[in-house]
């Protein structure tokens, strides 16, 4: 029973970790052939709710709180998780700092498509949250994005690497008790 559960937890990071390779290479939300995995497309759509509550919860502080909000909420919420389970049963951080990681690369295609606009909004003549903050530094857009993406990814990796640090403690210790 102890070798199923190490296993299945090492399929759990093997599959994070083709989700990870994908977010890398292939995720594109602009483009109209975009078909990300199942489990890519249900954050996203988790995070377009959250992104919109930032929004909504935000406004009476401003038009720049409101704005820069909904991209605030959609990261502070799993990074609240994280610290949370961090100190719940920190064996299980993999999953909300993946989230989190996700969440940022997320940000960053947003941010990415300030002088663009390319991205399909939630409706037709709203605000693109990142051309209105970025408005006369769109030529940040770009490095600001990228930077964001590679933070991105590598929260994803550590959260990798800590799923398969603690499936292997949880093992090892398995084995001696």
């Amino acid at each position: 029973m102890r070798t199923i559960a190490f296993f299945l937890k090492i399929g759990v990071v093997s599959y994070l970790t083709y989700l990870l390779v994908f977010l890398a290479t292939a995720y594109d939300p602009a483009s109209p052939s975009y078909q990300p995995p199942f489990v890519i497309w249900v954050l996203d759509t988790i995070n377009l709710f959250i992104h919109e509550a930032g929004h909504f919860f935000l406004k009476p502080f401003g038009m720049w709180i409101h704005i820069v909000g909904g991209s605030l909420f959609q990261c502070l919420l799993p990074l609240l998780l994280l610290l949370v389970t961090r100190r719940q049963n920190v064996s299980q951080v993999l999953y909300p700092a993946f989230w989190l990681g996700e969440n940022l690369i997320n940000v960053s295609v947003y941010i990415k498509d300030a002088p663009y606009r390319q991205l399909k909004l939630i409706a037709r003549g709203v605000i693109h949250d990142w051309n209105w903050l970025l408005s006369s530094h769109l030529d940040s857009a770009e490095p600001l994005g990228e930077t964001l993406f590679w933070i991105g990814l590598l929260v994803c990796a550590v959260a990798i690497v800590a799923g398969i640090h603690f499936a292997i403690k949880s093992f090892r210790h398995s084995m001696a008790g």
